[in-house]
């Protein structure tokens, strides 16, 4: 099953009055829900490594397709202030192999730079601060997997 087939089943689902599907076959592990009014589309697929793990996407609503990706950033004990993993995805810290990181420990930001990309089922999502900061801590290592709303930075706010 591509991904074309798999958009055309959320699709599909989405016009329709289930709330639930489930699909898994040996190459593929399918799981879409619909939770309250709008609708929430969750795919697991097999990882390219040599271990079984399984990657999760989570397909934004529609109204949010069209703006960039951005992090709540609740507040930590203390006055460290935590950006979080607005997906499930693969984290990474340049635009590439060999570019430089968009963000380093002791950096200054503004709410609205790119400090990350988080890359779910072959698309490239820039993740942006919301707050504005130094950066203390990274806490996930480049190429990794991150799951949703798990930390990744920690910011000094003043």
């Amino acid at each position: 099953m591509d991904t074309r087939e798999i958009q055309k089943l959320i699709d599909f689902i989405s016009k329709s009055d289930l709330n639930e599907v489930n699909i898994e076959t040996s190459e593929l592990k399918l799981q879409i829900k619909r939770n309250g009014g709008s609708p929430v589309h969750y795919v697991s697929a097999p990882v390219q490594e040599s271990t079984s793990q399984a990657v999760e996407y989570i397909a934004p609503s529609k109204e949010s397709q069209s703006a960039p990706a951005i992090v709540e950033a609740p507040v930590v004990a203390s006055n460290l202030i935590e950006i979080k993993a607005p997906m499930i995805g693969t984290f990474y810290r340049s635009a590439g192999p060999g570019k430089p990181n968009f963000i380093e420990v002791g950096d200054e930001i503004n709410s609205g730079k790119v400090i990350c990309i988080l890359e779910a089922m072959k698309l490239f999502n820039e993740i942006e601060a919301e707050v504005s900061g130094k950066i203390v801590k990274i806490l996930v290592d480049d190429a990794t997997p991150v799951e949703y709303d798990q930390p990744l930075f920690l910011i000094d706010p003043s």
